[in-house]
């Protein structure tokens, strides 16, 4: 893989996002950066800057999916772009007392995990298909091997976007377009302080962003971490149900 160029990543103020932005912002390297701070995402742009990459950034809300289609189509029609980083994205709870999700945050939690992730990778794969390169980074989540009781929907949307990933990786592989699905563990940011339970093997965002970054580059099709926690979770996904559900309450992440 050549050292991408042009580069769009979405959730550029979240913990992972914002540290990919630094991870590629070098002098020759433009950023089309999205995030919903504004304030938070003027400073990341200013580091990046400094860094030596021409930044231009959008507050547009990932929810508002012709908005968001339009600015992806801008983005690659002003530089074509060699990588595309969907990483924002939102976790909700079952809350206190394992009381159940909100509806209208499981709603929010579709659009912004789902629809919006693959509305992206639809808006730029005919333009990398036709150029024969390109590559797409879809964030999927070590939750996304088996779902957790205290966090249903955000499991189900990590997982949907694995399976998608994996699928379209398949689909698009003859045409020189590379996909892979990145599935992290506990990584700091302000999504995972708010997660409930225990955070074991917790990362930085930094360490995170340097790891996908060097298997982006190797195009691994599946960037999942850190070990042993990945393992565990893979095992929860192949281990009889029972066994699986009962590993899940030992550890603590039924709720």
């Amino acid at each position: 893989m050549i050292a991408p160029k042009n580069i769009l990543i979405t959730g550029a103020t979240g913990g992972i996002g914002g540290a990919l932005a630094l991870a590629y912002a070098a002098s020759g390297v433009r950023l089309f950066l999205q995030g919903r701070d504004a304030a938070k995402l003027t400073a990341i742009a200013a580091r990046c800057e400094g860094l030596g990459s021409i930044v231009e950034t959008s507050v547009i809300d990932v929810r508002d999916i012709d908005a968001l289609v339009v600015w992806v189509h801008i983005a690659n029609a002003t530089a074509p772009l060699d990588l595309v980083i969907p990483c924002a994205g939102i976790n909700i709870n079952t809350g206190p007392n394992h009381a159940g999700e909100i509806w209208r945050e499981i709603d929010a939690l579709i659009d912004i995990n789902i629809k919006a992730v693959i509305a992206v990778a639809d808006a730029v794969m005919p333009s990398m298909r036709e150029r024969k390169r390109g590559q797409i980074a879809l964030f999927s989540s070590l939750a996304g091997y088996f779902g957790l009781p205290v966090t249903p929907s955000y499991c189900a949307s990590k997982a949907a976007i694995k399976a998608y990933g994996e699928a379209l990786r398949g689909g698009v592989a003859a045409d020189g377009v590379e996909v892979n699905v990145v599935m992290p563990g506990f990584v700091e940011s302000l999504m995972c302080d708010e997660m409930p339970g225990a955070k074991p093997m917790l990362w930085t965002a930094e360490k995170a962003a340097h790891f996908i970054k060097r298997r982006l580059q190797r195009n691994h099709a599946r960037i999942s971490f850190p070990f042993p926690l990945n393992f565990g979770c893979w095992y929860l996904a192949v281990a009889p149900a029972g066994v699986a559900q009962r590993l899940v309450k030992f550890f603590g992440f039924s709720g």
